[in-house]
């Protein structure tokens, strides 16, 4: 008989190194935005592949900032998928734009590219895709639909917003640092991109985020940089590491602006994770492979994370169950913890959501979105398992999987 294993669903992988990091910066004598965020910045953009990355405090923020680079506000529409997190939609409603949702493909969390189009109107001025588990989107298809609707799209005044004659590419990939499409790391591809270094991220600095850019014809990378570091700390002519330096106090206050910026402690922790972060995705992928060798017979629906085309950063593992109910699913998942495994579902669709129902978005409008929502149950998956807590989590999947499945 198996001893029982209590499986946690996805805790950090911390190594002595980003505790050394931290350590340094506390040792430091600058522990907010400074040096180790400079750098941590620097490594981004160098293993992305971009001139420039900006780091700051979650995802979420890098996605509001990125809309109010860009102008977007009152009036301004935004098309996202209803298959997402909240934080997606949310920085469209903080900006004061219309969220517009779209379903998303059969039997997958990517957004309809078909539904995408019929959704462009002439008040479209970004689409938000999500590289939903790590799996990037088919770019090159979502361009597609933008370019022959160039004829809908009317910037604003914003100086950025006039340098593009389609919709703006702003891609949520909270989930996919490290991703691969068509021979480009993700954050190459979208006009913007936003990265999530939350705790249970691939890669963490506890709480924390970063975006990159392509470059934007007319307008150089500095120049955007400076304008995340003025959105990101109350609109400061000069950040504190530079306004504290001896006869530099003077500093003026261009726009009332936000606060949302990385700290150095942040930034030592991840410094630390993206050296050990090639041998952490590899080791995702090794147990994705296991995974999808054991369930290969059963009556699942997986995702696949490497194609011929692309090779996601192994965030989630999403696993349909057959033709269960939505409460099914949920009995099933108590069997599951039972067990000391714990699941979680990715995601419950926006138009489920009471802020959302509020809005006037109903789930009947998004069948597809429902259906996949309804059976789905995400495995454990993270650097830290061991090969033994794999086989445990394998053997009790194959297990409940028997049992609900006859």
């Amino acid at each position: 008989m198996t001893d029982k294993k209590i499986i946690p669903f996805s805790p950090p992988d911390i190594s002595e190194n980003e505790v050394q990091g931290v350590v340094e910066a506390l040792k430091s004598g600058w522990i907010t935005t400074g040096p180790k965020t400079k750098e941590f910045e620097r490594q981004i953009a160098a293993y992305i592949g971009t001139n420039k990355a900006a780091c700051l405090s979650s995802a979420t923020a890098a996605m509001e900032m990125t809309l109010r680079l860009l102008g977007i506000g009152e009036g301004d529409e935004v098309i996202l998928p209803a298959y997402t997190y909240t934080a997606t939609c949310s920085v469209v409603c903080h900006v004061g734009a219309t969220p517009v949702l779209a379903d998303i493909q059969k039997d997958t969390p990517q957004i309809d590219y078909d539904k995408l189009a019929e959704r462009i109107t002439e008040k479209t001025k970004v689409i938000i895709p999500v590289d939903l588990g790590g799996i990037p989107c088919d770019y090159e298809r979502i361009f597609e639909v933008l370019n022959k609707a160039k004829d809908k799209f009317h910037p604003g005044e914003n100086t950025i917003q006039k340098q593009f004659d389609r919709v703006i590419v702003m891609a949520d990939a909270s989930h996919a640092f490290g991703a691969e499409r068509d021979g480009k790391s993700v954050g190459q591809i979208a006009d913007f991109t936003c990265f999530s270094f939350h705790a249970v991220k691939n890669l963490t600095t506890a709480e924390g985020g970063a975006v990159t850019w392509k470059r934007v014809p007319g307008i150089e990378d500095d120049w955007i940089y400076q304008q995340y570091m003025n959105l990101s700390l109350h609109g400061q002519s000069k950040d504190a590491f530079h306004k504290t330096k001896a006869g530099s106090w003077e500093y003026d206050i261009l726009f009332p602006a936000y606060k949302c910026n990385m700290t150095d402690i942040q930034a030592g922790i991840g410094l630390a994770q993206l050296e050990r972060y090639p041998q952490m995705l590899e080791k995702r992928h090794s147990i994705i492979q296991r995974y999808d060798s054991a369930f290969a017979s059963y009556p699942v629906q997986l995702l696949n994370h490497k194609g011929a085309q692309y090779r996601s950063s192994g965030h989630l593992y999403l696993m349909r169950i057959g033709e269960l109910s939505e409460s099914e699913r949920n009995d099933l998942i108590e069997r599951f913890a039972q067990q000391g495994v714990a699941v979680n579902v990715h995601y419950k669709p926006l138009p489920m959501l009471t802020a959302y129902k509020n809005m006037g978005f109903g789930i009947e409008d998004y069948p597809n979105s429902y259906d996949f929502y309804k059976n789905e149950i995400t495995l454990p998956l993270y650097s830290k398992l061991t090969d033994e807590e794999v086989s445990y989590i394998i053997g009790k999947v194959k297990k409940i999987l028997q049992e609900f499945c006859r």
